[in-house]
Parts: structure tokens; sequence; C-alpha cells
């Protein structure tokens, strides 16, 4: 019997499911061993990774986004390299560069550190623009082109961004378009009293990033991917997806609303999110899971909307209520 290819459609085997579930356990086991008492946030970065997302993390200083960014990172054996983000820093900073060889009398190109599977965008929004924009094209397409020439990056490539939403002094806005690029936006939080006296144990014990040993390598995640794609949506749970998406555009306190860029992402993400749970198929209560962290960052709200103190996930818990949940019998 022939092995189905990567992307098959064919109907996923328990084993696969089993296996799919359990690797997933222990990258958040991993993980959660220096990112301590977020669950659901873990859970949800790892979503992004095996639905070959983007995560922006955006939070307040010293709440652990770099440490999440990391921790996955060191989690997964293969390449990645850490971005600092600064007001002079160029696209060929991190795309990398044409230079003439003396030796061979043609023109090398060099790889930025955006050649690696997993990039850590650190303090994204301290470049400039141009700068932001060089990461478009990669992180949609998966190729940097450079004098004209495409250069593929590893797969599986995922990039962490992380943002400070409180400092804006000498901070350039990530525009609409760049927001898009990625498929979560998510918040650590401050831990609860208990987890901060563990983080401090940890502390004192010299648990970090560093000291996480990989448990899967590159070849596994990408079999993880491949197997993410085979869970199976019922036309019923697209047309919820879907519906959710244009409650945003009718809604009266938004001014654009979810693209169906949107919608291919969140169906996208709940495939890997139902696998995970050991499900091979989704269920609505995997995409009112997803809506918040990869919906959110995709609207843009009215003015009135703004100055009232609505902000988007205000809407987003309207739009879920308003959206009637398909029938667990056509489900």
């Amino acid at each position: 019997m022939t092995q189905a290819p990567p992307h098959s459609t064919a109907a996923l085997t328990g084993e696969e499911v089993h296996a799919f579930a359990g690797q997933v356990t222990r990258l958040a086991t991993n993980v959660e061993a220096v990112v301590l008492g977020k669950p659901q946030v873990v859970r949800l970065a790892l979503t992004a990774l095996l639905a070959e997302g983007h995560i922006l993390v955006e939070d307040v200083p010293g709440v652990g986004k770099t440490t999440l960014a990391r921790a996955i990172a060191a989690s997964v054996q293969g390449q990645w390299r850490r971005i600092q983000f600064t007001p002079d820093l160029l696209p060929s900073d991190v795309t990398g560069v044409t230079i003439f060889n003396q030796a061979t009398r043609g023109f090398e190109f060099h790889p930025g550190p955006i050649f690696a599977n997993i990039v850590i965008a650190d303090e994204i929004n301290r470049a400039s623009p141009k700068t932001q924009s060089s990461l478009l094209e990669v992180m949609e397409e998966r190729k940097v082109t450079v004098d004209g020439v495409p250069h593929a990056v590893p797969r599986p490539f995922l990039v962490v961004a992380t943002q400070n939403p409180v400092e804006m002094d000498g901070t350039y806005r990530l525009p609409e378009a760049q927001l898009d690029r990625f498929l979560m936006k998510l918040s650590v939080g401050y831990p609860t009293e208990e987890v901060e006296i563990d983080v401090l144990k940890g502390a004192a014990l010299g648990r970090s990033p560093e000291s996480l040993q990989s448990v899967v390598d590159t070849e596994v995640v990408g079999e993880l991917v491949a197997l993410a794609q085979r869970v199976h949506v019922a036309d019923p749970l697209l047309a919820y997806a879907v519906r959710l998406a244009a409650a945003t555009r009718q809604h009266p306190r938004v001014r654009v609303g979810v693209s169906p860029r949107g919608v291919i992402a969140v169906t996208r993400a709940a495939r890997a999110y139902a696998l995970a749970a050991g499900r091979a198929y989704v269920v609505p209560e995997d995409l009112k899971a997803l809506v918040e962290p990869v919906f959110a960052h995709r609207l843009l709200l009215s003015p009135d909307a703004q100055v009232r103190g609505v902000s988007a996930l205000d809407v987003l818990r309207e739009v879920i209520e308003s959206v009637a949940v398909p029938a667990p019998a056509v489900v």
C-alpha cells in the first residue's frame, strides 16, 4: 500500500491523530518548563507553528514575550536566528545582500538572518517602515527576492515578532498589510502570584530557554504540518467561519472587517488546533477559541468606537454571540 503524499486529502487514521497529539504535548511540556502558567498561550503559539503561520506577541516589558519565542526555537532542532529591530536596521540586514566576489568574478548572495526555520523579530515596531516591509514577501511566500533573484527560506518557517504597546516613543506602527501577515496576535499577560513565585525559583536555578533540549526536528515539524492540513472541516463550519467574518464587516463599530485571507487563516489554524486536541475534524469550539487571536489584529475600528474605548476583542465577543453555531448533527 502506497504512503499518502504530504498534502493528501486522505482521512487521518487514529494512529496519526494520536501521534500528532503526542508530539504537540511534548512540545508544549518543553515550552511550559520556562513559560510558566500560560498553557493556552503556549497551545496557540504551537498551533500557529503547525499551521505554518506567524505570531505577533504584544505585551508590556518583562512578562515573557521573548522567552516564549526563544522556548519555541529551542524546542525545535533547526536553525533559529534573533533579529533585534532598531531604527537604523536596514532591509539588507534582514534579507541579505549580493556581493561581488573578486576571486570568482561574479556576484554571490550572502543570506541574512531571515534564512532560518524560526526567526525571532524582537521589538519589530522599532524598525523603520522600509525595514518592516522587507518581511512582507518572505512571511507570505517563504522567499526573498534580492536584485531580482528569488531565494527560498528553509521550511518550516516561522516568524515570532514581539512588540511593546505601551512605550511608543521611537517606534513605527505596523501597517495593516504587515499585521495581516501574522496568523495570530497573542498577549502573555501577568502571571498569578503562585506562578510568579515559581518564576523566581526557576530564575534562581538558572531555568531559561537556553536550558531546554530540543524535542522534535524540522523534519518532524514538516510531517506534523502535513497531517494538520488533512483535518476535516465540514461545509457548515466553513460557512460558520465566513459568517463570523461577514459579521465583523457589518458591525457598526468596525471600519474595516476581516478579509477572506483572515477566514483562510482561522480555518487553517482550526485544523492544527483540533488535531492537537486529538480530533481529525474541526468543531465550532475550535473556531470560537481562535476568533480572537486570529481576527482581532485584522479589525480597524471606527473613530467613534476608539473614542468610546471599545476594543477589537469587545467587538469579536459580540460577533461570536450574534452568529448562530451550526447544529451538531450537521458538523
